[in-house]
């Protein structure tokens, strides 16, 4: 067809049929004034090929062309927009900025690729209406970043918004180390190649056993019944301490060491274990016998469903532990994958506040109104007064035995200073404590009344405001969990990505490298826009109209799209008068990726760049 033509040929027909339409009037109209006078323009009065030409509005590829445009206040505007260059429009109110911006060029850029869909994704966009428009030509792709707050939902953060916590998920879950919040120790999951290392360091000769303990899991199966279903197995000896010993013969002949009637999994206390295999550590010992050693391994693992136990033989009764579960000082921790830090879903999701971050609870702000005053001036205004001033004594008096500061203004202290205050010790009862006090006691309206008026929306107790359950916050990456990141300002958060680089491992470091980029251009951007000072826990429906705009316009540098058409409307808006310089720098990596740029805006900065 004719629009499927490349330009050139269509310069050419176009030209061909006028000619002929001349030729075919010329001849038709022999009897006419032949002294009839050309205009001075060049123009032949409508009967030539100059005219004719006028009458064909061909298509510029350097221009995006509007005629007649009607919407709203326009009347029969025509505009030549220029592609690639950062555009802006200007004038005074209720001049129809927004309407040739917004309501002509976007919704006629997002008609035209719903149009381009097919009729069975149409159907779930519904019919766009076309704009009062005569035509638009040579129209991009339209990205529209509008000053408005988008949504209500109180899930909704900055992180969410930039993308940088979608990022910092799956960065978390691939490099994260588990740290135990009894020991401190990194929680390690073994695989069959670490027990295999472990036994190659040994000495040449040593002597060793594959042990694995009886199964906790089915706490009602007594040693008998474990002991004939592991003969059914195929397995036929015991381990205890540096006694091997036949399971027929434990079950034969009555040992006074072993009641079996009683539950399998206590006898793992006395050191009693089940012999996979044995093993000598030798420098000649071929590649076949390593193999069948690490599938005695695999069938330890096996068994006892993540366990596996190393005994030198000669070393005494002393066992070394293996674990291929997340397990460490009695407490078992879940796989380490996206979902377990997206507060979005209930597996990662504080339990107590459903993933919000806050609680209809004690309102903290309320109990310390003034947070320049110490604990002995009385910060804690509930513990004021005859009655609840109780509660403060054995503070004052026993403070110096677990060196609390009582004179140090509540503003100053530390964090674990003030959980401790909260959660109280030994020595004093808590702020939780007395407040519990009070509910238990709700039958007395002074105590009704007392909690009605410190009550109020308050840091969830369980996650400290962090959204996600206890498990997710014991993943740490450079000393840090997701929550310690995501409650600090964003030009503090991307210091921390910039050297994080040079704290992990060759190994950290190649996984993570795709991740660390993405969350460090997106936080550079932000922070060029003037946005470092939010964090990215800040709820998006908290944020001003121009700082949501700034917020889309860092998603979409994060995006790098070419050969697209961008509209913003003032997104200077709340910036100060010395950010703007940066405004307008981002604008033109904007336009340097390959982009057209249509800005309404009032600031008089950016109209000069």
């Amino acid at each position: 067809t004719f629009l499927d033509l490349p330009f050139q040929n269509k310069k050419f027909l176009l030209i061909s049929r006028l000619q002929t339409n001349c030729m075919a009037k010329a001849k038709n109209q022999s009897t006419a004034d032949q002294t009839q006078p050309v205009a001075k323009n060049g123009s032949d009065n409508g009967n030539g090929l100059l005219a004719g030409m006028a009458d064909y509005d061909l298509v510029d590829p350097a221009y995006i062309s509007i005629k007649g445009a009607r919407t709203n206040n326009l009347r029969n505007v025509d505009l030549l927009i220029p592609k690639n260059k950062l555009v802006v429009v200007t004038g005074v109110s209720g001049s129809g900025k927004s309407s040739i911006t917004m309501d002509t060029l976007y919704a006629e850029g997002q008609r035209r690729y719903v149009e381009s869909l097919s009729s069975y994704a149409r159907q779930f966009l519904g019919r766009m209406k076309k704009p009062d428009v005569d035509y638009i030509r040579g129209i991009c792709p339209a990205i529209a970043i509008e000053q408005r707050v988008t949504t209500g939902n109180t899930r909704s953060t900055v992180g969410s918004m930039t993308e940088v916590y979608d990022f910092m998920r799956l960065l978390y879950a691939r490099i994260g180390k588990f740290y135990s919040p009894v020991s401190g120790e990194i929680v390690k999951k073994h695989e069959v190649s670490d027990v295999i290392d472990f036994i190659k360091k040994q000495p040449e000769g040593t002597r060793g056993l594959i042990l694995v303990p009886f199964n906790k899991k089915y706490k009602e199966r007594s040693l008998e019944q474990e002991l004939n279903l592991l003969l059914q197995k195929g397995y036929t000896r015991l381990q205890y301490k540096t006694e091997t010993l036949r399971i027929e013969e434990v079950l034969e002949q009555p040992d006074a060491r072993f009641d079996i009637k009683q539950p399998a999994y206590q006898f793992n206390e006395q050191q009693l274990s089940i012999l996979i295999d044995r093993f000598v550590n030798a420098a000649d010992l071929e590649e076949s016998e390593w193999m069948r050693l690490a599938d005695s391994i695999n069938t330890a693992f096996y068994e006892s469903e993540g366990e596996c136990g190393v005994q030198i033989v000669d070393g005494g009764t002393q066992v070394v532990h293996f674990n291929n579960r997340f397990e460490l000082d009695g407490m078992e921790f879940p796989e380490p994958t996206p979902q377990l830090f997206n507060y979005n879903n209930p597996y990662g999701a504080c339990p107590t506040c459903e993933g919000y971050g806050r609680v209809l609870g004690i309102d903290r702000d309320k109990v310390v109104p003034d947070k320049t005053r110490s604990v002995y001036d009385g910060a804690i205004a509930a513990w004021k007064g005859e009655k609840y001033g109780e509660w403060l004594t054995p503070l004052v008096q026993q403070a110096h035995k677990f060196d609390f500061p009582v004179h140090t203004p509540f503003e100053s202290l530390t964090k674990e200073q003030i959980k401790l205050l909260w959660a109280g010790n030994e020595y004093f009862g808590g702020i939780d404590a007395f407040f519990k006090e009070l509910e238990s006691k709700t039958y007395k309206i002074q105590n009704r009344v007392t909690l009605a008026r410190y009550r109020g929306r308050t840091v969830c107790p369980t996650c400290d405001g962090g959204r996600l359950r206890q498990e997710a916050l014991c993943v740490k990456i450079g000393g840090k969990n997701i929550s310690d990141l995501t409650s600090v300002p964003l030009d503090e958060v991307l210091a921390f990505f910039q050297q994080l680089n040079s704290m992990l491992s060759e190994h950290d470091s190649q996984v993570a490298r795709r991740l660390l980029l993405e969350i460090n251009n997106r936080l550079h951007f932000t922070v060029e826009l003037g946005l470092g000072y939010l964090t990215l826990d800040r709820i998006s429906n908290t944020l001003s109209g121009g700082e949501t705009q700034r917020i889309h316009l860092t998603r979409t540098l994060g995006s790098n799209l070419t050969a697209s058409m961008y509209l913003l409307d003032e997104p200077s808006v709340g910036l100060h008068p010395r950010d703007t310089g940066r405004l307008v720098k981002v604008l033109k990596d904007l336009r340097d990726l390959g982009n057209t740029v249509v800005v309404v805006e009032h600031e008089e900065e950016v109209i000069k760049n």
